[in-house]
């Protein structure tokens, strides 16, 4: 029996060694796995995020630079300065929403309390074409309700011009970047054929060449045409939302005068 012991003792002492060393290798083989390993998935997300920044702003350059800057950068340049002018016209329609029922609201309690000129102080201290038409209104109230329907009238059309103002430049710019996009396709086209004229032979390369580069232009006017629509298509709707806001308004401060007028 101590025999026995003896030899799994031995046996123990010996094969510990070569246990020790077997998982002394395993270790060092996942170490070696995880070193090798390691670099494999940042250089992986390093292509993707390559790939990625190239994306989108990588492109537009690339074909900014194969249309030809000559013919690309007015196309740009109405981009820019179409957009300029439709930010504006946004900004200032959205500061010219009035809420017409509350400050009718607010007119009719001062035309209760305090009558025309409190009626006035109200309207001057707020600001939207809409209290700036109601101010002409009243400042003709003495003169009767049918100056009042004119004075109405006559400043609610020079409100609605100034609401308009700076449209025509959007609409400008609509039509201007397809038609420079055209003649930039047509000049390169010209230049296509003169390319195969001095070569003497029809290349494919050269002639598919020629026309992606001058089609690119095309591209860019009608980009450029579509962006500056819906903005131009907002303007619009915007400005007959506060046309029709002017219009209800108006009718219902000559029938609050009106009711003033009976009052009394």
């Amino acid at each position: 029996m101590k025999k026995l012991i003896a030899l799994f003792m031995l046996s123990g002492i010996l094969m510990f060694p070569v246990i020790t060393k077997a998982q002394d290798a395993e270790e060092a083989a996942e170490e070696t796995t995880e070193v090798v390993e390691a670099p494999a998935a940042p250089a992986v997300v390093d292509d993707e995020i390559m790939d990625e920044e190239k994306g989108f702003h990588q492109i537009i350059k690339e074909k900014f630079i194969e249309g030809d800057p000559t013919f690309m950068s007015p196309v740009l340049i109405c981009l820019i300065l179409g957009l300029a002018v439709a930010l504006e016209r946004i900004i200032t329609l959205n500061l010219s929403t009035t809420n017409t029922k509350k400050l009718l609201a607010k007119v009719e309690e001062a035309l209760e309390q305090g009558g025309i000129e409190a009626a006035k102080d109200v309207t001057k201290n707020t600001k939207g074409p809409v209290a700036s038409i109601f101010t002409q209104g009243l400042m003709r109230y003495s003169e009767g309700i049918e100056m009042v329907e004119k004075s109405i009238i006559a400043y609610g059309s020079v409100e609605m011009g100034r609401l308009e103002k700076g449209l025509v430049w959007i609409s400008l710019f609509i039509s201007l970047a397809p038609m420079l996009g055209f003649m930039g396709t047509v000049i390169g086209m010209i230049g296509a054929f003169d390319a195969i004229e001095a070569a003497g032979d029809i290349s494919p390369s050269l002639v598919a060449g020629g026309i992606k580069i001058a089609l690119l232009t095309t591209v860019a006017g009608l980009i450029v045409a579509i962006i500056l629509q819906l903005f131009y298509n907002y303007c619009v709707a915007k400005i007959d939302s506060l046309v029709n806001d002017m219009e209800d308004a108006s009718i219902t401060l000559v029938d609050i005068l009106v009711k003033h007028k009976l009052s009394k």
